[in-house]
C-alpha cells in the first residue's frame, strides 16, 4: 500500500502532534495509568486514521473498450435520469458515489479519451448527500470524450467536512483510463453523468471500489 502525495504534509503534522502528546503524556502522566494509557492509545489511533485516509491500494483495472470504471470508492446513493445543466444541457443518467472518511479518497479516470472541459467552481459546503450539493457546493467538473465520440461528465464535490478538492485534469489533454485524476480530503462525493442508453452495472446502496469496479458500459 502506498501513501498519496497529498497526505505527506498532513501526516508529518499529525506525527509531530501525536509525538508531542505522547512525550508530554509520558513525562507528566505516567504515574496516572487511568489517564496515561487511554491518552496514549488515542494518539496512536488518531495517527493511524490519518495515515489510512491517504492510502492508495494496489488495484488492477478491468479491460474493455467501452467500459466506464468507478471513479471512486464509496456507496452508490443516486441512479436517476436528470437534466445536466452545466455542460450538456440535456438529459443524462446521473450516478452519485458518496465517500465516507473511511474510504479511499483517490479518484481515477473512468474512461480514456480527451478532456474537453475542466472547470473549478467555488461554492457552499452542504452535506455531500444533499440533492443541491451537486450544483451549489465547491466542485470540479471534468468532461472526457471517448474514442467513440461519446462524452461523460464527472464531478468532484466537497462536503461539510471535505474542504479541499484536488483536480489534476487539464483541458485538452489526453488521459488514460484508471490513471488518477484527483483527490478529495476527508469525505465527499463524486457524480458521473452518462449518455442515455448506457448500460448501468451498479445498484443503489452498492459499495464500489474505484478503478477496479465497472460502473457502466457505453453503447
Amino acid at each position: 500500500m502506498k501513501i498519496h502525495k497529498e497526505g505527506y504534509v498532513i501526516i508529518l503534522i499529525a506525527f509531530l502532534f501525536c509525538g508531542g502528546v505522547a512525550t508530554l503524556n509520558h513525562l507528566f502522566l505516567v504515574e496516572y495509568p487511568i489517564i496515561y494509557w487511554p491518552l496514549m492509545a488515542s494518539a496512536l489511533v488518531f495517527f493511524y486514521l490519518i495515515v489510512q485516509f491517504f492510502r492508495v491500494p494496489h488495484r488492477i483495472a478491468p479491460k474493455g473498450e467501452n467500459l466506464v470504471l468507478c471513479p471512486a470508492d464509496g456507496k452508490v446513493v443516486v441512479i436517476e435520469e436528470v437534466e445536466e445543466t452545466e455542460y450538456f444541457n440535456d438529459k443524462r443518467i446521473q450516478i452519485s458515489i458518496f465517500m465516507s472518511p473511511m474510504n479511499v479518497h483517490v479518484q481515477w479516470n473512468p474512461i480514456s479519451g480527451i478532456n474537453k472541459y475542466v472547470k473549478y467552481h467555488k461554492g457552499k459546503y452542504l452535506v455531500a448527500w444533499h440533492p443541491k450539493s451537486s450544483t451549489e457546493n465547491e466542485r470540479s467538473t471534468v468532461v472526457t470524450q471517448h474514442a467513440n465520440g461519446q462524452e461523460i461528465l464527472y464531478r468532484q464535490i466537497a462536503g461539510a467536512v471535505a474542504r479541499r478538492i484536488v483536480c489534476y485534469a487539464k483541458e485538452g489533454e489526453e488521459v488514460k483510463q484508471a490513471d488518477q485524476f484527483g483527490f478529495i480530503k476527508f469525505g465527499s462525493r463524486v457524480d458521473v453523468f452518462l449518455p442515455l442508453g448506457t448500460e448501468i452495472k451498479v445498484d443503489l446502496e452498492q459499495k464500489t471500489s474505484g478503478k477496479s469496479d465497472v460502473l457502466a458500459i457505453l453503447k
